[in-house]
């Protein structure tokens, strides 16, 4: 017998203005993942490092989700989302005043340690803000929220290497003619140190910010029943889509990292553009513009094609322009490697929300295994530099890719043969 269909929940009061706030979390943490871009070719030229030496850069950032996110999904129970918040955010302005030290006494492990810091406060940030953007409004719309939040996200790390590239990789050894001298190499590093500073500011009126707001993050997340309880990390491993949620976030990163932290060397390389590295690094801000863009599409399509179809035609297409970039040269190959930003787009937020959906496990456990996987942005840049290092061209570098986005493809297709947990509930309930 057919059922009527129950009305859709009232808007729980002032869930509009927390999911805001907390949208502005997520510009901040993209602007400074993205600054890691630029920074590779700036440290490989500043310190004369080979590419796998420069993509520890990248490693350094990523594997403070893998050391980092269990133990923040526990602190997520204790503390709490604005809490955890603010804390995170502390962290990260501690991270970036660390940055100068390192550089002062011209120490690139220190850089590194720095960098690992700055990311245990985003792993934090996002092991929060990911799981509460998905409680802030109805099930059935938490995708479609989540990448519009993942929208400024990208708007951030659109504008982190531009502005980044200016920064980091105009004057000192990057100024036109110029060689490595002991000049040239501390004006150099005193640009890195501005953009840190600069980046620990943003951090701090964050705080400062969402600390206004806690109030009303709070409220709004106990009315969503986005409460977070004490339930271990661990669980999330007895879930086996969290675990097949977890390799999908793995090598979505890694292969994201893998292509962005190359992008800028690839691009001024003689055999695809040519160009200075500051103009090349400015290119990259394309990649991730083409997921900004993407993600705004992807957040009004997700009101009308379910997710896990849409999550299987960018993943494919993702995969197919990484081969057209490995068997090309010239503006074919850059313009296949800008696009793939744009299929990127919806990857992140939607492998989360159809995890979370499926996984048996509480949230925040499934969270913070989710967040650890982000790991693989630290696995895959290494693999990537070696293939770059043992190449004449960085083109065979996106056969990397190319493996990460076939992963992914399998992992769609499952999901879309799949039923989330309330829509499985709701079909055993005659409903």
């Amino acid at each position: 017998m057919t059922q009527a269909t129950a009305a859709p929940p009232p808007p729980i009061k002032g869930s509009g203005l927390a999911f805001a706030y907390v949208t502005t979390l997520f510009f901040a943490w993209g602007f400074a993942t993205s600054l890691i871009d630029p920074l590779i070719a700036a440290v490989r030229k500043v310190f004369d490092l080979s590419f796998a030496e420069a993509t520890l850069t990248a490693s350094a950032w990523f594997i403070a989700y893998a050391v980092v996110s269990v133990p923040a999904a526990a602190l997520l129970g204790r503390l709490g989302y604005s809490r955890s918040i603010i804390a995170a955010l502390t962290v990260m302005v501690v991270g970036c005043l660390l940055v100068p030290v390192a550089t002062i006494v011209d120490w690139y492990p220190g850089v590194l340690l720095s960098l690992f810091i700055i990311a245990s406060g985003v792993t934090l940030l996002q092991v929060a803000a990911n799981p509460l953007v998905a409680a802030l409004g109805a099930p059935t719309t938490a995708h479609a929220r989540l990448n519009f939040s993942q929208f400024f996200n990208s708007l951030g790390t659109t504008l982190g290497p531009w502005l980044g590239s200016t920064v980091l990789l105009t004057g000192g050894v990057f100024a036109a003619g110029a060689v490595v001298t002991a000049a040239t190499r501390a004006e150099s590093l005193r640009s890195i140190d501005l953009a840190f500073l600069g980046l620990g500011a943003v951090f701090a009126v964050v705080a400062v910010f969402i600390f206004t707001a806690r109030r009303k993050i709070n409220a709004a997340a106990a009315a969503a029943g986005g409460d977070v309880g004490m339930a271990s990390p661990l669980k999330a491993f007895t879930s086996p889509w969290a675990l097949f949620g977890g390799l999908a976030i793995f090598v979505y990163v890694g292969s994201e990292v893998t292509i962005g932290g190359l992008l800028t060397n690839f691009l001024a390389s003689p055999s695809i553009l040519g160009l200075p590295e500051a103009d090349a690094g400015r290119m990259v801000s394309l990649y991730w513009g083409g997921a900004m863009v993407g993600r705004f599409i992807g957040a009004l399509l997700m009101t009308r094609v379910r997710a896990g179809v849409l999550l299987t035609i960018n993943t494919a297409i993702a995969a197919a322009l990484c081969l057209v970039v490995t068997q090309t040269s010239g503006e074919t190959a850059a313009y296949a490697a800008i696009g793939i930003g744009f299929f990127n787009s919806i990857m992140f937020p939607t492998i989360f929300t159809l995890t979370l959906e499926r996984s048996g496990a509480p949230a925040s456990a499934t969270s913070g295994l989710l967040c650890t996987a982000i790991v693989g942005g630290a696995v895959l840049p290494i693999l990537g530099g070696m293939v770059a290092d043992a190449s004449a061209t960085l083109n065979p570098v996106f056969y990397v890719p190319l493996v990460g986005y076939a992963v992914l493809t399998a992992f769609a297709l499952a999901a879309a043969r799949s039923k989330a947990r309330h829509e499985a509930g709701a079909v055993a309930g005659g409903h």
